[in-house]
């Protein structure tokens, strides 16, 4: 049509160069597209006469200079209508630029790309993209060698260039060059080799992997062509074109991936029809052979669908094609040869994919197979897998999401993924050539330094380390590297996560290094990065690991050296010389050499009394290595007061040591001198550094034998002369006394590092630190000075105010002490407060404010955390604070109560806080130690005072996110070692997980007896408290669904009950029991629901006369019964049990067997069930107890059993029947012999489907020893066949029953393969019809169908058929509004589609003009809708040139425009409604469209 109308456009204008110029001057989009087309029929004619066609030269040279490139530039477009405007007038202006230069020839190219080169090289800028376009439409006719080059080094130049700066403009430039230009240039034969070199060259200057594709892709009918060999390069031989393509293949961008996917297939389409062989060698990227073509297909088909399907990013889809790459192995390696028929970067690609996909489960799956994949298919060495390993494999390793649980794993097994790891690492390492394993392992260590790796990683991977089989192949750099890798472990806050990966590393440096590479300072380096109190004591197993592998060679080049080096570190040195001691036996060095060294030490320490000119330097390193030595000796890793006093009076008192006496008078003297110079006043204003240095020892040396005193009784120091001035020193002393900083004079030296303001400051808040160390065990042992004292009143109330002044000067330490220091304020805090309570109650509660705002500015990150919220838990919940504070019921109890909830809370964000709570408080009341005991009347009636925190502790715990589950999964799995892994033994028990805040609290509960009055009004007022609490969640209008947070607190409030319930007595059990009742009538969960049977059948055995209440549940009408029926029905089922105490059982039966028969025939199949079940169990029991009563219903009850027993039919009655029966509730559950923590806490949680964070191991229980049961509690195991039972719930099992069978298969049939067209389909230069070019550059499909949906205003319907239109290939789809493509349900429907099909903008107003034109361009206009004269759809054929018309969902067409078009359509229907939905009306026409199109095309061919 477009043909028409040009020609007829001629043969009226009469002179084309007329009618050329007057189309030209002024251009409108109308009078551009005009000149286009008929500038396009010119040049398509024949030549006309030599004058005429130099004059129709002259007018085209003048149209393309002085029309088309302003136009290009902006120039005239700017000016004129809106953005659709503008896009046409360029579009048009590209067209007849192009056409002007075929008229034109060679001279307007080389003017034009003269012109366009000399743009670029001014720097481009905005009219860099007209330069191109000029460009596009030259490099066809340009003739001159040299210009041609320099053309393609412009575009080469654009292509590559690449900096952080670039914006969207220079990459818009750069994608234009790559998609149109390059491609142009490529038409002239001389160019497509320079185009291909600079490409594909060898040098570093090829761009990169995204813009060379895009490039390649436009380029394919050159480099891939269908037909004949072309005359350019044939990529398929360029090793260069494949590693493209797979860089392309792995791309995070969707586009690269694409455009390297139809590469690959266009190579293999075009290698499948030939006769040819391509690269024979093994170590080609890419090879064909005709004799194995079928072999070559069958892989490459099979890798190309793993690559389609891992598009779609869904595990369900991509998982039945994981084993598919199995075979991809079996294809790629050669049995004969032992070597890889296919080249392993191809596999590589795919592994990639996954790793870097967003889907962490897809990652997952990945990995595991990855790893699994290499320990069993036993592959071929390749340089490849190295480098993948250490690259994207590790990049994948270190997120710690992978390292989860399988849902089927109990807790504290190890992950998958950690099992993998440490086979995979091992089998590889062994597989390696011996040279080659030591570079592979220093490259895999350097990894684990080169990012921020989390704890969970990092763990794993040092554990793989630590397992490969012993290999000295590591030297000075591996050691440093493992050194980095140990202070990467440093970072995490979890200290078994940190400790466990410390005793890895150092596993991995003795198994692989070899002490032959390595010197001092780097061993010393690496072992003073270890923390003795995390990882490397004596008393476990990697010592003795250590110790082991301390043999000669390892004391001759590490041990020896470092005791003689000049520069000792004291922590490293005392390590060494306890390991030659323990290694004693083994080794062959003799003791000399070890007193070489210890005999300087004991000249030393000999002298430090008689010689006065020893340096003082030689002391201070020999005293500090005498003080390492005796700590590490002792197992004590860490010393916040590194006194050596202590611990020489330790070593004393273990040792026997006759020297007792000396040590004692040694005290004494230290003692006085001490008191002496802290007496002492000075009258100077500024100080002397020497004096002031005084003081500080002094005080701390008080300090020394202050601890020494209250540690260590044993040595009776309390009987020296000294003590009582001490005491009186320290209490009637100025506290917070804060020493002025020193006037240092000619005294300063390198003794006083730390005397800046900052290091002033330090010692300052030590000194202060040190008067309240002091002070607490004055106040600890205070009772004992007042009754020295005794003999005044005056004295008595002196001492009242004293302990008022001192609790003033604790809160004036507490604004000034740093919050490592605080610990001894907090100890003297709690020994005044209760003294304070009654006359000073407001000072009281300042200190608790005061405190708290101390511990809840801390961040659990912290080490000093747990310290001082310990200190300041014993503070606030002491004994006597807690019930002082009780009998006034004033503030400081409201006070106490909002520091519990405000504890809790924190608690939820801060995991282990409520544990340190709770474990101190029940212990010190169900527990209480002697002074607790003489303090108070009864320590427990704190427990009922304070009941609050026992409830809230039996429901605790909150629903986790994945990564605090994971930490938790992780810090199971070390605990599970034990003492394998040695920080087991090192760190201290923390007890942080959540689960110890309940194990606690059940432990609390089971102590508690019955026959004890306090005890038994806490349980009945607890017990009452959480039927209250199950109520109120009952009642809250959250969302309950199964494990919700709500589901949780009622299972953990049943728990507790039924652990309760034996305690009780009957009146209580009584009085409580409806509302029990009430409960089950409620909408449970199952394990709920389990825990309310499981109360009622105990309560209704305990006491029987309580049966006539259970029967009044029945009583109740059936709306209320419909969802809990079957709670009471379950209980009937157990019916024997209920019985068991009783002795009048007939009258029982009798009344169960009236109940249940009138439930067997409910409608409700699941009631039916119930009562079936309950009376196959009750009609048992008559039977055995021969009740005449019923003789006349045996006959009705037996066959009806036995019918259900035996029922037939399709469905699932009798299935469910069977199941049901073999449920556990009813099959191997006994309420009796299965009552135990085990069966409560994780038994059933486990049997009933509930989460698994949720079950409660009694491992846990016996684990916990904070809180002791006594020998003789038996409640703790279930029996095997329970515990051993597997989760079944009957009424689900009907849904996926199939799943196991098909997830068994190793391969499965038939997979999904999502479409992904390529084939005719080559990108095409011709861009004047896209309006984006992203679509074409991609090589889509351009059908000649055109979908006008401007009338739908609804972007769920326009999305739909963006979607539709694009998946089926049509040229454009024209809407109403273009910002219908920003809402967000246009999207969700699309899924993308339009950034790949072209969008124009027609409003409904232009849809006349706009279907008008598009008849004259030759395109049948097509209305879906229902007329007098519309076409049955499966009896029209669609012309080529299509165009559909939709109409508005509500009114259709309107009548003015069916006039315009040209036929109408309607879709046969046979139902009664009216009408299809118009995107699905639209979906039916376009495919059928589509389905005729290629029917056409197929005959064709």
């Amino acid at each position: 049509m477009e043909v028409v109308l040009a020609d007829a456009l001629l043969a009226g204008g009469g002179d084309p160069c007329a009618l050329l110029r007057a189309l030209s001057a002024p251009l409108s989009a109308e009078r551009a597209e005009a000149l286009r087309l008929l500038l396009q029929r010119l040049a398509a004619a024949p030549p006309p006469p030599p004058g005429e066609a130099e004059a129709l030269r002259r007018v085209a040279w003048e149209v393309a200079l002085e029309r088309c490139r302003p136009l290009l530039r902006g120039g005239e477009a700017a000016g004129g209508g809106g953005g659709g405007e503008r896009l046409r007038l360029g579009r048009a202006a590209r067209g007849a630029l192009r056409h002007c230069v075929q008229l034109c020839g060679p001279a307007l190219a080389a003017r034009l790309a003269r012109e366009a080169l000399a743009e670029l090289a001014a720097g481009g800028g905005a009219g860099a993209e007209a330069a191109v376009e000029a460009l596009v439409a030259a490099a066809p006719r340009l003739e001159e060698p040299a210009l041609v080059a320099e053309c393609v080094a412009a575009a080469l130049a654009l292509v590559r260039e690449e900096g952080e700066g670039e914006g969207e403009e220079e990459e818009a430039v750069a994608a234009l060059v790559a998609g149109r230009l390059l491609p142009a240039l490529c038409g002239n034969g001389a160019a497509l080799r320079s185009v291909w070199e600079g490409l594909l060259g060898g040098g570093g200057g090829a761009p990169r992997a995204g813009r060379a594709l895009l490039a390649l892709s436009a380029m394919a009918d050159a480099l891939l062509p269908a037909g004949p060999p072309g005359p350019g390069p044939d990529a398929r031989l360029c090793p260069r074109f494949w590693r493209v393509v797979q860089e392309g293949l792995t791309e995070r961008d969707g586009l690269c991936r694409r455009r390297a996917r139809y590469l690959l297939k266009r190579a293999l389409d075009l290698s499948g029809g030939e006769k040819l062989v391509l690269f024979l060698s093994e170590s080609s990227l890419f090879w064909w052979c005709a004799e194995k073509s079928e072999k070559l297909q069958q892989f490459w088909e099979t890798y190309i669908l793993i690559m389609e399907t891992l598009e779609g990013n869904q595990i369900h889809v991509i998982k039945p094609v994981l084993p598919k790459l199995n075979g991809l192995f079996d294809h790629a390696i050669s049995g004969e040869k032992g070597c890889w028929l296919f080249h392993p970067s191809w596999h590589m690609c795919i592994y990639k994919r996954m790793f870097e996909s967003e889907n962490k489960t897809l990652m997952k799956e990945g990995v595991l197979h990855f790893l699994e994949l290499y320990e069993t298919k036993h592959l071929p060495s390749s340089l490849v897998f190295s480098e993948f390993v250490i690259g994207p494999l590790m990049d994948a390793l270190s997120e710690s999401s992978l390292y989860s649980r399988t849902p089927g794993q109990l807790m504290g097994a190890c992950p998958p993924l950690g099992m993998r790891l440490q086979k995979f690492l091992a089998t590889y390492l062994m597989l390696l050539p011996e040279e080659e394993k030591g570079s592979f392992l220093l490259k895999f260590i350097q990894k684990m330094t080169s990012r921020h790796w989390c704890a969970v990683p990092i763990l794993f991977l040092s554990m793989a380390l630590a397992y490969i089989p012993a290999c000295k192949v590591l030297g000075a750099e591996g050691l440093h590297a493992l050194r980095d890798v140990l202070q990467c472990t440093m970072i995490t806050h979890q200290i078994l996560l940190r400790g466990a990966a410390q005793c890895y590393l150092l596993q991995t440096v003795m198994h692989l290094t070899d002490v032959e590479k390595v010197s001092l300072p780097e061993v010393s380096s690496f072992l003073l990065s270890l923390r003795p109190e995390e990882s490397l004591r004596r008393d476990t197993m990697l010592w003795v690991e250590v110790r082991t592998e301390a043999d000669s060679m390892f004391i001759k080049h590490f041990l020896i050296p470092t005791l003689l080096s000049g520069r000792p570190f004291f922590a490293l040195v005392s390590t060494m010389i306890l390991l030659a001691a323990d290694v004693d036996g083994k080794s062959n060095i003799e003791w000399i050499e070890l007193e070489a060294f210890l005999n300087p030490l004991l000249d030393v320490l000999m002298k430090l009394g008689s010689n006065v000119y020893i340096p003082t330097l030689k002391t201070d390193k020999s005293l500090q290595l005498l003080l390492k030595l005796l700590q590490t000796r002792s197992l004590k890793c860490s010393n916040t007061q590194d006194a050596l006093i202590p611990e020489i009076v330790n070593l004393c008192l273990q040792v026997g040591w006759k020297k007792i006496p000396s040590v004692k008078n040694f005290i004494l003297s230290l003692t006085n001198a001490s008191i002496r110079n802290l007496q002492e006043r000075n009258c100077e204003e500024e100080p002397k550094l020497k004096e002031q240095i005084k003081k500080v020892a002094s005080m701390a040396s008080l300090t020394a034998v202050c601890e020494i005193m209250d540690r260590k009784p044993e040595a009776h120091l309390e009987s020296l002369p000294s003590v009582d001035a001490l005491k009186r020193f320290i209490f009637f002393s100025q506290y917070n006394e804060v020493l002025k900083k020193p006037s240092y004079g000619e005294e300063k030296s390198s003794l006083c590092e730390e005397t800046t303001s900052q290091g002033w400051g330090k010692i300052v808040a030590r000194y202060v630190c040190d008067q309240w160390i002091c002070l607490r065990f004055i106040l600890n042992s205070f009772q004992t000075l007042a009754q020295e004292d005794e003999g005044t009143s005056e004295i008595s109330l002196s001492t009242v105010e004293r302990s008022r002044k001192i609790l003033e000067s604790a809160l004036e330490a507490l604004s000034i002490l740093p919050s490592d220091q605080v610990l001894p304020v907090f100890d003297c805090m709690k020994v005044l407060v209760p003294k304070l309570l009654d006359s000073a109650e407001s000072l009281c509660i300042e200190a608790f404010d005061l405190a708290w705002k101390i511990i809840s500015s801390l961040s659990n990150t912290q080490l000093i955390f747990w310290s001082n919220l310990k200190a300041f838990v014993h503070f606030i919940f002491d004994a006597e604070v807690l019930a002082v504070a009780a009998s006034a019921k004033g503030q400081a109890y409201a006070k106490i109560k909002e520091i519990i909830f405000k504890l809790i809370d924190m608690s939820t964000t801060k995991t282990g806080v409520f544990n340190v709570v709770l474990s101190h408080c029940c212990r010190s009341w169900i527990f209480p130690t002697v002074h607790e005991r003489s303090a108070l009347t009864n320590a427990f009636s704190n427990a009922g005072n304070y009941c609050e925190l026992i409830t809230e502790a039996c429901v605790f715990g909150t629903v986790f996110r994945r990564d605090q589950r994971l930490i938790q999964d992780v810090n199971a799995f070390i605990e599970n070692l034990g003492e394998k892994c040695a920080t087991n033994v090192v760190t201290e028990s923390t007890n942080r997980d959540d689960h110890y805040v309940r194990v606690c609290a059940i432990k609390f509960l089971c102590l508690l007896d019955g026959s004890n009055i306090l005890h038994k009004t806490f349980m009945e007022d607890i017990f009452i408290k959480l039927l209250d609490k199950d109520e109120l969640v009952s009642r809250s209008r959250t969302r309950y669904y199964a494990n919700s947070l709500q589901h949780r607190i009622k299972n953990r409030v049943w728990q507790t009950l039924l652990v309760l319930l034996p305690k009780l007595d009957q009146n209580f059990v009584c009085g409580i029991l409806d509302k029990v009742f009430q409960a089950g009538f409620g909408n449970n969960q199952a394990s709920v629901k389990y825990f309310i049977e499981w109360i009622v059948i105990l309560s209704l055995h305990k006491y029987p006369q309580i049966l006539n209440k259970f029967w009044d549940c029945f009583s109740y009408d059936e709306e209320k019964l419909k969802t809990s029926i079957c709670t009471f029905l379950s209980v009937l089922s157990h019916f024997d049990i209920v019985l068991q105490n009783t002795s009048e059982k007939k009258p029982a039966l009798k009344k169960a067997l009236i109940v249940v028969l009138q439930w067997c025939f409910n409608h409700n199949f699941s009631v039916r069930l119930y009562a079936l079940v309950a009376l196959k169990k009750i009609w048992g029991m008559c039977r055995m107890l021969h009740v005449e009563e019923f003789e006349a219903l045996t006959p009705v009850i037996e066959s009806s059993l036995q019918q259900v027993e035996n029922m037939h039919g399709t469905g699932n009655a009798r299935r469910n029947w069977h199941r049901i029966q073999d449920h556990f509730f009813f099959a191997t559950f006994h309420p009796l012999e299965d009552y135990s923590l085990e069966t409560i806490f994780y038994t059933l949680p486990r049997l009933s489907e509930l989460a698994e964070d949720e079950w409660i191991s009694i491992a846990k229980f016996h684990r916990f020893t904070d809180v002791h049961l006594p020998p003789e509690f038996q409640w703790y195991h279930s029996r095997t066949e329970l515990h051993d039972l597997k989760p079944s719930g009957w009424s689900q099992q009907d849904m996926g029953s199939n799943s196991a069978e098909t997830d068994s298969q190793t391969e499965w049939t038939d997979v999904q393969k999502k479409i992904i067209p390529w084939k005719n389909s080559a990108p095409s230069s011709d861009l004047e019809m896209a309006f984006q070019d992203r679509a074409t550059k991609l090589g889509k499909s351009n059908s000649r169908l055109i979908v006008v949906a401007s009338l739908i205003d609804k972007p769920t319907n326009l999305g739909g058929l963006c979607r539709t239109s694009e998946i089926f290939g049509a040229s454009a789809l024209v809407v109403g509004s273009l910002h219908y493509i920003q809402d967000k349900q246009f999207q969700h429907l699309s899924v993308s589609a339009e950034q790949w099909l072209p969008l124009v903008e027609v409003k409904p107003s232009q849809l006349v003009d706009y279907l008008q034109q598009k008849k004259t361009e030759g395109y049948t206009t097509i209305g879906v809708e229902q007329t007098a004269k519309s076409f049955d759809l499966t009896e029209y054929c669609f012309p080529e040139k299509s165009l559909l018309l939709l109409g508005n969902e509500h009114e259709g067409i309107p009548a003015n425009l069916i006039h315009h078009l040209d036929v109408c359509v309607e879709i046969p229907q046979q139902g009664i409604i009216r009408s299809l939905n118009v995107h699905v009306s639209g979906a039916l026409l376009i495919w059928e469209y589509t389905r005729q199109q290629v029917i056409k095309q197929k005959q064709q061919k």
